[in-house]
């Protein structure tokens, strides 16, 4: 289960024009299922992303001589890009008939792919709409128990659904990363406990400079380059 880390100096998620940016570059589709009668909870569908993220990165297939590794392998070369997009009724089942892995929350359910092309999706994800991701928790989210990971998000930056989805998958790959294989394990054996939830302002700035890993977006959308989204709290990670 083991990768290789990511040298600091090489983040995929830089806004600076590195080495990364000269190979092929890859994205990870992921789609949110969005039925118009019964819309998923904002934070299920974030951390059911997140999961699936997670899921993804753990699967055999995605693992050695996998089906999935060589793409793995080229995505996690290049920029890490990740894209969410909408779907509901057919075109969720035609996006379950591709090869992939759905991760159920309480109410979302996110279909992740392998890594595709930047220019290569496949049609029937391809025609998939990005906009119309926003979506709301019917009550405030509870606290998070802090005796499992929770993936902080920016409480100064507007970003939709979709976005943040995208973010928190980030984080939790970055929190991946940083494990050791036996954490991952446990980790991933537990079902990937997480949370994700808006740090209010005082402890943000306590994040940010916790060394805990800590998502910069490249600002390919909606967002300013070198913008900070996400601390990834993982227990085995703090100091």
């Amino acid at each position: 289960m083991s990768s290789d880390p990511i040298p600091a100096g090489d983040s995929p998620f830089r806004s600076e024009r590195t080495a990364r940016d000269e190979a092929p570059q890859f994205v990870l589709p992921l789609v949110v299922r969005i039925e118009k009668a019964a819309p998923p909870a904002r934070t299920d569908a974030l951390e059911t992303a997140a999961r699936a993220v997670l899921t993804v990165l753990s699967d055999e297939r995605s693992l050695g001589d996998g089906e999935w590794a060589q793409a793995m392998r080229d995505w996690q070369d290049a920029r890490i890009r990740k894209v969410v997009r909408r779907a509901r009724g057919a075109e969720w089942r035609r996006a379950e008939a591709l090869p992939g892995i759905t991760v159920t929350g309480k109410s979302a359910e996110v279909r992740v792919f392998p890594p595709v092309p930047l220019d290569g999706w496949p049609k029937d994800l391809a025609r998939l709409q990005v906009s119309g991701t926003d979506l709301d928790d019917p009550e405030p989210p509870v606290d998070a128990d802090l005796t499992a990971p929770v993936l902080w998000l920016n409480p100064d930056l507007g970003m939709s659904a979709g976005k943040t989805m995208a973010q928190a998958g980030h984080g939790a790959q970055l929190a991946w990363w940083e494990l050791s294989d036996e954490e991952r394990e446990a980790w991933r054996d537990e079902g990937f406990p997480l949370a994700v939830r808006t740090a209010d302002p005082a402890r943000w700035r306590e994040l940010t400079t916790s060394g805990l890993p800590l998502v910069r977006d490249a600002g390919f959308t909606e967002i300013a380059p070198g913008s900070c989204t996400v601390v990834a709290d993982h227990p085995a990670l703090r100091g």
